[in-house]
């Protein structure tokens, strides 16, 4: 039977990662690389086996779990967020895959979210299919620093039974990852060079609003689904205000770089 590795990176995660960890009791290999937490994350994970590495820097999602990647050493990989977990019926999926997988190089599962404890079912927040399980030779992790993806040289089929997602735990967490996938998206649009302006960012926030809401059928969830409308126009203004308010300072330096520039120039040309 080929090895099983399951990496996982975290920061302060004790609220979850225990959950995460028994769920997949049945993989060779739970590696865990750690980025500095400040809780009992790296206590509770080596107390349920796992091996445990830390990392002092953040160089994004996607370099960080490619780490994780090198220190595993099973055939296949299994990549899991510390806020997800696998049921018993994706277990036996994800083993009949590893003994037989009928000549595919990654595996497809799809993802079951949770936006306060509840699950969502439209809204753009499903169907979610996410590459997850690869032959370690024949996959990697993007290098993009958000919403980095697998990419698996040869072919992929797909699971039928998801992996369980506690995205948003309440209305704290919420905000919390509006701020910090708002930044980092906006750090990764500006180093495309991207531009926006504050109305732009309302009016692209008004969009993401109506199109998980209205056009994805966010409504058939009820109040959840307005409250996951709300968090995807919240994260979308928030993006693009910062890459808007980046450009004004921007602009900002470069004017008052030209203002000196001529003023030096007159005095030079003065004297």
């Amino acid at each position: 039977m080929p090895a099983l590795s399951v990496v996982i990176i975290s920061r302060n995660e004790e609220a979850c990662i225990a959950r995460c960890l028994r769920s997949v009791d049945f993989a060779d290999e739970i590696v865990v690389l750690d980025n500095n937490s400040t809780d009992q994350t790296r206590d509770i994970a080596s107390g349920l086996g796992a091996k445990v590495l830390i990392t002092l820097d953040w160089p994004g999602f996607g370099v960080q779990k490619n780490r994780a990647l090198a220190a595993a050493t099973g055939d296949w990989v299994l990549s899991l967020d510390a806020d997800e977990w696998v049921e018993p019926p994706l277990a036996a999926e994800i083993r009949a895959a590893i003994a037989n997988p009928k000549g595919r190089d990654g595996f497809e599962i799809p993802r079951r979210s949770r936006f306060c404890g509840r699950i969502v079912r439209h809204g753009g927040w499903s169907p979610d299919l996410v590459l997850r399980i690869f032959r370690r030779r024949s996959g990697r992790f993007s290098d993009d620093t958000v919403h980095e993806k697998v990419v698996v040289n040869g072919k992929v089929g797909r699971f039928s039974h998801p992996i369980e997602h506690d995205s948003i735990a309440d209305l704290a967490d919420a905000h919390d990852k509006i701020g910090r996938y708002a930044q980092a998206s906006a750090a990764r649009l500006l180093a495309e060079g991207k531009k926006s302006s504050i109305g732009k960012a309302i009016l692209r926030s008004v969009w993401a609003y109506m199109n998980s809401y209205v056009f994805r059928l966010g409504f058939l969830d009820g109040s959840t689904g307005a409250m996951v409308a709300a968090y995807s126009a919240g994260y979308t203004y928030q993006k693009w205000a910062l890459v808007a308010l980046a450009g004004k300072s921007s602009c900002a330096e470069e004017s008052r770089a030209g203002v000196n520039g001529k003023s030096a120039g007159f005095r030079n040309r003065s004297g």
